[in-house]
């Protein structure tokens, strides 16, 4: 939560330029509560796992928040069972008739990587609702394809597809450690990373109106910011369970496929013993600062959300 100071204390510039949360009374006089609307996009085959780990992140600040979850129209989810989309999940058509806003919004991965994105079933849907985040989202929260796809359609920012799977933990520099979606994190970051494609940092530094804020000399760009859509895109996974990835490689050597052990993931890279976490304190910054975020910067009226 922010902390409260008179905008002419010296305190106030020097913690504002460090990072840290500061609000002037003008402001927080201003400020109305009222529960932040989060609404999760679920792409993921396996959506109740997929559906834990964000909730876990965005449920651990002190503010209220009124999760939905979305799933695309006419898209059949083969891994979850039918009654749990029926009674939990609403589709995007239904709600983009009614109109409602939201004050975030998360779009997850997509196992369809190799696929060139107008290839994807949903394609057509999914542009509609990037289109549709801009004028009724406060901000949008793309994740690993999800990130990719978004960037894609806004900036044409180009997908590559890698040789071999960038698949482990990989570190990663803090590259804006004054970013307000960064506060609190380390210089030198671990996060899981799992896909087939990567966006190349010299395409990011060529394209207008994106900022990269994390990266890793190894797999590249991790986290990118973009500021007039309203936006962040993250190409790896700081929502993974401590097992997940560990569950990837099961399932891939299970199944007989072509699989390297995750890079710096098991103690001593050894597949027998149980890995460690060492991403989650990051994860929860991450996602919480990206709440807080929200919260300093949404209308109370969330009516006027997209209408500048």
């Amino acid at each position: 939560m922010p902390i409260t100071l008179p905008n002419d204390l010296p305190a106030f510039d020097i913690l504002s330029n460090e990072g840290v949360m500061v609000m002037s009374p003008g402001r927080a006089a201003t400020q109305d509560i009222r529960p932040l609307r989060i609404g999760l996009l679920n792409l993921m085959p396996k959506k109740i796992q997929t559906e834990n780990q964000f909730a876990r992140l965005i449920g651990a600040t002190p503010l209220q928040i009124d999760f939905q979850l979305i799933r695309m129209s006419d898209h059949e989810s083969r891994n979850t069972a039918a009654d749990h989309m029926e009674s939990f999940y609403r589709r995007f058509c239904d709600v983009e008739a009614t109109g409602e806003k939201f004050d975030g919004l998360i779009i997850t991965g997509a196992p369809i990587e190799h696929l060139p994105f107008d290839q994807v079933t949903y394609w057509d849907e999914l542009t509609r609702v990037f289109e549709w985040t801009q004028t009724h989202v406060h901000s949008t929260f793309g994740v690993c394809w999800g990130g990719m796809a978004m960037a894609w359609h806004f900036n044409r920012l180009e997908k590559h597809v890698l040789d071999h799977k960038a698949f482990g933990c990989f570190r990663h520099r803090n590259l804006a450690p004054a970013s307000p979606y960064l506060r609190g994190f380390s210089d030198d970051v671990l996060v899981p990373v799992s896909r087939w494609t990567e966006v190349r940092q010299p395409e990011v530094d060529a394209t207008p109106g994106l900022r990269t804020l994390i990266a890793s000399d190894q797999v590249g760009p991790c986290l990118i910011e973009d500021a007039g859509h309203r936006a962040l895109y993250v190409f790896n996974h700081f929502e993974y369970d401590s097992t997940t990835l560990k569950d990837e490689y099961d399932r891939d050597v299970i199944s007989g496929k072509q699989i390297n052990v995750p890079v710096n993931y098991y103690p001593d890279d050894d597949p027998g013993q149980q890995p460690t976490n060492r991403w989650r304190s990051h994860a929860h910054l991450l996602y919480g600062n990206w709440i807080n975020e929200i919260y300093q910067t949404t209308y109370y009226d969330i009516g006027r959300i997209g209408k500048g």
